[in-house]
């Protein structure tokens, strides 16, 4: 693995605005929720704190979960409900839907008298399931799924599609087809990543594809485009894998091996942070890293899934934060970067877009905003932000069903 500047690199070193956690404590995730940034604070607040976009201030708190706050994120519709809504997980058992002008739950659902950790949560498209994954408890983690209309118990619970905790879960979203809809990526620091049909009630069925890394898993998401669909998976030692629709992978590589020392410059990456799905990309894949000294940059690819293909950097923010950042969101309607870290700091920065590849279509930056920022809201989460045209090259429930018969663990 290689890296080059892209010729539009910058180095930005001044924010617009910045702020901190109440309390000082961590900023763990980042998410957006109309016009406001929310995030989440570590313990011993736990709290999720919304602050007004253009000015930073702090203008509600929700009390969060006990213990510890795992997930954030924001979903289009939950329940019927066909509002842009804060879903959380955490400690306590329990994957909670937020009323962010009230401050109070508007869904909370349970483990059901499992005492187990929920990891990570996911709702579906039309936000009639919605799907977490559980640390393990003795020998079992549990992928969990509800119909939040009836969020007393578990829909069904799946557990032996993973054998250590469920790092990540991810619906895929704007797909073709109600049954590809229904279709649940999730990863866990047993290694595996794996697709599964959250509607099947049988879990021998349910699993569509696994992928077997090696190394435990600590974050994953889909990239997508308009032909096929991908996978991304980062672990805990740092590195980054792309994996085909069938799990079968493309790449693996040390996020941190590759720098660079030029025009009296240097970057040197010391972790990944997370990636997000974006069409100013080639690759549809923006990847976040960051140094101990706090500061983040901006990786990309023209082609993911080669290894020989060189990575660019395009932008480093500099200067905002005193040591790791935890988490970042790219509010690219708004060309904004907002980065979070273990200092308290929360700082939006100007993110300019990447410059494409001599090969790549002008008329895709210039598409309208409009139907750019609609795509965005569609999926919230920092690691999806794009829309789908297909799933897994299969456009019929019949060849879902044929992938599901010929699965097999991929080394």
């Amino acid at each position: 693995m290689s890296l080059l500047e892209s010729p539009s690199f910058e180095t930005i070193s001044s924010e617009i605005k910045s702020t901190t956690h109440p309390g000082g404590s961590y900023v763990l995730a980042l998410a957006s929720l109309g016009n406001y940034y929310v995030s989440s604070a570590s313990a011993p607040s736990n709290a999720i704190h919304l602050f007004d976009k253009s000015s930073l201030k702090c203008v509600q708190t929700l009390k969060g979960h006990q213990n510890a706050t795992t997930a954030l994120r924001t979903v289009r519709s939950i329940g019927g409900s066909d509002r842009h809504t804060i879903l959380s997980a955490g400690k306590d058992g329990c994957v909670i839907a937020w009323d962010e002008r009230s401050g109070a739950p508007i869904i909370q659902m349970t483990t059901s008298g499992r005492s187990s950790t929920v990891l990570s949560c996911d709702a579906s498209h039309d936000g009639l399931t919605v799907a977490a994954g559980t640390d393990l408890q003795k020998e079992d983690a549990f992928i969990l799924y509800w119909d939040p209309r009836k969020s007393a118990v578990p829909l069904r619970v799946h557990g032996s599609t993973h054998s250590d905790d469920i790092t990540a879960v991810h619906f895929l979203k704007n797909c073709p087809s109600p049954t590809s809809a229904q279709i649940l990526l999730s990863a866990s620091t047993d290694g595996l990543v794996s697709t599964s049909n959250s509607a099947e009630d049988d879990e021998d069925e349910a699993v569509l594809n696994v992928g077997s890394w090696g190394c435990s898993i600590s974050q994953a998401g889909w990239i997508r485009n308009s032909s096929t669909n991908r996978v991304w998976a980062a672990s805990d030692m740092e590195t980054f894998s792309c994996w085909s629709n069938e799990l079968d992978m493309l790449q693996n590589c040390d996020i941190r091996h590759p720098s660079v020392h030029s025009h009296g410059r240097t970057w040197v990456t010391d972790y990944l942070i997370t990636c997000h799905n974006t069409k100013r990309s080639d690759s549809n894949l923006a990847v976040f890293v960051g140094s101990n000294e706090g500061d983040v940059a901006l990786l990309s690819s023209s082609d993911v899934t080669d290894s020989s293909v060189p990575w660019a950097i395009n932008s480093v923010w500099a200067k905002g934060h005193t040591g790791v950042v935890r988490s970042v969101f790219w509010d690219e309607s708004h060309e904004i970067l907002v980065t979070g870290g273990e200092d308290s700091k929360i700082s939006t920065w100007r993110c300019p877009i990447p410059r494409q590849s001599s090969g790549f279509d002008e008329g895709v930056m210039d598409m309208d905003s409009a139907i750019l920022k609609r795509e965005r809201d569609d999926e919230m989460d920092i690691s999806e932000s794009e829309p789908v045209r297909m799933f897994l090259s299969m456009t019929s429930p019949r060849l879902l069903i044929m992938n599901c018969l010929t699965r097999k663990v991929k080394k």
